[in-house]
């Protein structure tokens, strides 16, 4: 978050935002959310106190498990392409 939070990089497509959500679609378009069963942060971290701390959704808590576990990951690679794009927009500095 540091580099668009700071405007080291600072792209018009991020909307004054240094959210995942609204760098991702410029740095690595090839990522998406949209077709996840949990698409925010909020939303993973409300299902999983529900699920899992106050018992919440029994018959639903597989499932939920499993979308929280596609969603980090897909925050992780994410979080690695936008590493990634970012060492490749440094090194055309040079």
């Amino acid at each position: 978050m540091m580099p668009f939070a700071s405007d080291w990089y600072v792209d018009r497509g991020f909307h004054g935002s240094a959210s995942i959500k609204n760098v991702l679609p410029i740095l690595a378009p090839q990522l998406s959310y949209k077709a996840l069963g949990i698409q925010e942060g909020g939303s993973a971290q409300r299902l999983w106190m529900e699920a899992i701390l106050d018992g919440k959704h029994p018959d639903q808590k597989e499932k939920i498990l499993s979308d929280l576990v596609e969603y980090c990951g897909l925050d992780t690679l994410a979080m690695v392409e936008i590493y990634e794009a970012l060492g490749r927009v440094a090194g055309s500095c040079n």
